[in-house]
């Protein structure tokens, strides 16, 4: 088992890896909202396609020469550290700093003040992105900037902290959240961010600090050089079951740039299908708009399955239905159950036969084996 990482400067080891440049991967979030799916899993280590999310970070960051990476975590912290270890696998180092306690985006990079010694981009491990991060850093240097946001222009910026910035990229101004009649500006903050070290001094040490609410206004209020550089690179905030839906879409549809085993099209229905390894197809099942099913499936004959993604290791039973929803890992699915658009069924659950699950309907697995049912 990994040892974390405290704030002791020589604990750090490069595991020969050659030093290039420092990035830290915001990965301590409990991902409330997606839950049942986070019951025992943390957001970042959430199926992508069929791979953790966060590993989709680390690649990006390897691709950038970011390859000394630290993560803060705390939601089944050890997941993580078990699965990523020391970073070699990845052609990387990575280290860890736990947070008991949850310090917050800023209070969480300040715990590692001592890594973070140079130029260093900040990741969060729960989105999907494809972004250019040397561009990103090369727009940092040109400004001379203290601080860069990346910047993606979005429909619902109700969603979204809004930023407003003048014609140089200079920021001017936060919204957290605005209505749509109220809003300045369309640009949403990413959650990538490069800084300089310097920008340690605006926060402070050993309490809950917020980047959004807290240090970034103040940078704007005594005219630090922070800047937002629009991206036209993909980038999905993986915060809800119909944001997971759709970013397992565009994965399929070649949307976002992200390395898959090979998928399964149907240019006659427009059928997009990722399968994982030693997964059954039975007889006669149909499959409708962009569907995933990681490893150890079986899917019995007859089954419809529409827009939706499948867990590693789940049953489905014969001429069940499966329609825009999410099924978690090791779950048995009767036969002629119904699981209608918005559903989700948390990890291992048994379903009975001739079950109808409703519309935007949660499904968890209780301590005593009964499910229980939530509205969406």
């Amino acid at each position: 088992m990994l040892q974390f990482i405290t704030t002791d400067k020589n604990r750090y080891t490069f595991w020969g890896v050659k030093k290039e440049m420092k990035a830290m991967i915001m990965a301590a979030g409990v991902g409330s909202r997606l839950m049942p799916l986070t019951v025992n899993v943390p957001k970042p280590m959430i199926p992508m396609a069929n791979r953790p999310l966060m590993e989709s970070i680390v690649k990006l960051l390897k691709e950038h020469q970011f390859t000394d990476i630290i993560a803060n975590l705390h939601y089944h912290a050890q997941t993580i550290s078990d699965y990523f270890g020391d970073g070699r696998s990845f052609g990387l180092s990575m280290q860890y700093s736990m947070e008991d306690e949850l310090k917050g985006t800023a209070g969480g990079v300040k715990n590692c003040e001592w890594f973070l010694n140079e130029p260093f981009v900040v990741v969060s491990g729960d989105a999907l992105t494809d972004i250019d991060l040397t561009a990103l850093m090369k727009e940092h240097r040109s400004n001379g900037a203290l601080a860069t946001i990346a910047l993606k222009q979005v429909d619902d910026v109700e969603q979204f902290g809004i930023v407003v910035h003048n014609d140089g990229g200079r920021i001017k101004k936060f919204q957290e959240k605005p209505k749509k009649e109220e809003a300045l500006s369309n640009m949403a903050n990413t959650g990538i961010y490069i800084f300089e070290p310097e920008v340690f001094k605006y926060i402070p040490a050993k309490q809950f600090y917020d980047f959004g609410k807290q240090v970034f206004p103040h940078l704007v209020k005594i005219g630090a050089p922070f800047y937002g550089t629009p991206i036209r690179d993909y980038w999905c905030d993986v915060g809800s079951l119909d944001t997971y839906r759709k970013a397992h879409q565009d994965i399929l549809t070649r949307r976002v740039r992200f390395k898959t085993d090979r998928i399964y099209i149907n240019g006659e229905c427009d059928t997009r299908i990722l399968s994982g390894e030693n997964t059954v197809i039975g007889e006669g099942v149909t499959f409708s708009g962009s569907v995933v099913i990681g490893s150890g499936c079986k899917i019995e004959a007859g089954a419809r399955l529409v827009n939706c993604v499948v867990w590693d290791n789940t049953i489905v039973g014969e001429k069940t239905l499966l329609k825009e929803c999410v099924i978690g890992d090791q779950c048995s699915i009767g036969k002629q159950v119904r699981i209608e658009s918005g559903a989700v069924v948390a990890s291992h659950c048994q379903l009975g036969d001739f079950i109808d699950i409703k519309p935007a309907q949660k499904v968890f697995a209780t301590t005593s084996g009964l499910m229980q049912l939530e509205q969406g």
